[in-house]
């Protein structure tokens, strides 16, 4: 009965501190995985204090923000530059840890009004958007660099026109999108855990919308995990300690997620010419590899270069089947088959379609002299990909509907929820 009590009486002081502590939780959790993360990518040794902008940007570019690229060398020396890449691993980590700091001082109630809610949730946003200012205004740096052309460098020298290259957050689309992160992630909390109280409207999603949206959770999670583990045992193997754990700490969960687009039969497309830093395993780097034109990422072109790649399909057929199953124990018992099908096919879809957007990457870097060609000496690179976003969705359809209906099959003989309380009412 303990869970049914009404809602504690909580002073201003109490209710905005278990605010913050959400909000700076997040925040915090978010820059150490980003400061890790990119002082083992080597931006320790960004010059002029550079390194914690640099994790500020990083910070900022996870929780949903906005951070543009500069370059200035007047009229001889022109720079080019452009990133548009999300380190889930920095992602991940806030979205986590907002969400089990927010859910603690709810864990013992079932039932909640929804003004309370509500006024939680602004509370937390309210916290988040002045943390998130403090990390966009410290967003923003500018490094002098030298072009690797002894004309282009006397050059700048004497009309003083050295080259930079900076970035800068923009602060109000960085809190706009900031504000739509963060309730998205409150949303998602009361929409998965079964620890969020809901209010009596609402309580019809605690069978028929967590069940899916919890076994997506599980699946993604249980490729961040399996990822995290094939991380470890490359880095003990295969050495590279530095490298391995920038890819880890900054784009786990991009790899592990397209590794789950690219099991299930999805594919992304793109090219890497010329490498400008972004942390890239050797394989992804060897299928994108070229100057000119587009590659597609899948079974096929990876398999070319490694044939251990189609262990992808009996590891989405494991991971999706046990979050099928998940979803159906947590389903009400009467829940037919293929009503489940149907919704673990929906909530699949939904997933890959939501993985193909996050995972996308265009960065880009270049200097050209008066205008004319790259000024070479590595300074100069571009990396894009993006996902086809048609297939993945339809690969979702498919595998959800078939392992959603045989995770359905295999529940049938486990316990399902209320169903101990339902016989005496029956009765």
């Amino acid at each position: 009965m303990s869970q049914l009590r009404g809602p504690a009486r909580s002073g201003p002081l109490r209710v905005w501190g278990e605010a913050l502590a959400a909000a700076a939780a997040g925040i915090v959790a978010m820059y150490v995985v980003a400061a890790l993360g990119l002082w083992a990518a080597g931006a320790g040794d960004l010059p002029g204090g550079g390194f914690l902008h640099v994790v500020a940007a990083a910070v900022a570019i996870a929780a949903g923000g906005s951070v543009g690229l500069t370059g200035d060398a007047g009229v001889i020396v022109q720079a080019d530059a452009a990133l548009d890449a999300v380190p889930l691993s920095v992602t991940l980590a806030g979205v986590l840890v907002t969400a089990t700091v927010f859910l603690r001082p709810l864990r013992h109630r079932a039932v909640a009004t929804g003004r309370e809610l509500l006024a939680r949730v602004a509370r937390t946003a309210a916290c988040w958007l002045v943390l998130l200012l403090v990390t966009a205004l410290a967003a923003r740096h500018s490094f002098r660099i030298a072009v690797g052309n002894d004309l282009a460098d006397q050059l700048g020298t004497e009309l003083g026109a050295t080259p930079t290259v900076g970035f800068r957050a923009d602060v109000p689309a960085t809190l706009g999108f900031g504000l739509l992160w963060v309730l998205a992630v409150l949303a998602l909390t009361f929409l998965v855990s079964r620890r969020a109280p809901l209010t009596s409207p609402l309580l019809h999603l605690q069978n028929w919308v967590r069940p899916p949206a919890f076994a997506m959770l599980t699946a993604l999670l249980a490729y961040v995990a399996i990822g995290l583990i094939a991380g470890v045992v490359v880095l003990i193997v295969k050495g590279h300690p530095a490298e391995t754990a920038a890819v880890i700490l900054l784009g786990l969960p991009n790899l592990a997620w397209m590794a789950l687009g690219i099991g299930t039969g999805g594919a992304w497309s793109g090219h890497v010419d010329k490498a400008i830093g972004l942390p890239m395993p050797q394989l992804l780097d060897d299928v994108l590899h070229t100057r000119h034109g587009r590659r597609t990422v899948d079974l096929g072109s990876l398999a070319e270069h490694d044939g251990r790649v189609w262990l992808l399909v009996a590891v989405a057929a494991v991971v999706l089947l046990g979050a099928a199953f998940t979803g159906a124990v947590r389903s009400p018992a009467r829940l037919p088959a293929w009503r489940h099908a149907l919704e673990t096919a929906l909530a699949l879809a939904l997933t890959l379609l939501v993985v193909g957007l996050i995972t996308r990457i265009f960065a880009h870097y270049g200097l050209s002299l008066v205008g004319v060609g790259d000024l070479g000496g590595d300074l100069g690179g571009e990396v894009v990909l993006e996902p086809q976003l048609p297939r993945l969705v339809a690969a979702g359809a498919v595998w959800g509907l078939v392992t959603g209906f045989l995770g359905s099959l295999l529940a049938r003989r486990v316990r399902h929820p209320g169903e101990a309380d339902e016989a005496p009412r029956a009765a």
